[in-house]
């Protein structure tokens, strides 16, 4: 099965899904949602998921449903800002005043 990403909000985090079933959490970024801004926390994968680009489609399917809803994102989270960093096309949801704060 593919990989999928999933907003668990009960959780306040989203969650990449792997494995044969498809049912595995390979990782998840954590999250602070506020009216207009979501600020990502913390990110983590599973080691068993390791060198399988888990993270970036974690990232690349949280970022996308923050710009779906119309979210700023606010990337605390080391890896989440890094790969923003490698990602320019996504540096447009970082407010503007708030982008050299991250270095983007």
């Amino acid at each position: 099965m593919e990989p999928q990403v999933v907003n668990r909000p009960e959780k306040s985090r989203y969650e990449i899904l792997a494995g044969d079933d498809g049912t595995e959490t390979a990782g998840f970024a954590e999250y602070r949602l506020s009216e207009s801004e979501i600020a990502f926390i913390h990110t983590e994968t599973d080691p068993r998921f390791a060198g399988r680009g888990m993270g970036g489609l974690l990232a690349r399917g949280a970022l996308d449903d923050a710009r779906a809803r119309g979210l700023h994102v606010l990337p605390y989270c080391p890896f989440i800002r890094g790969w923003i960093g490698k990602h320019p096309e996504y540096s447009d949801l970082v407010p503007e005043a708030r982008r050299a704060h991250f270095g983007l």
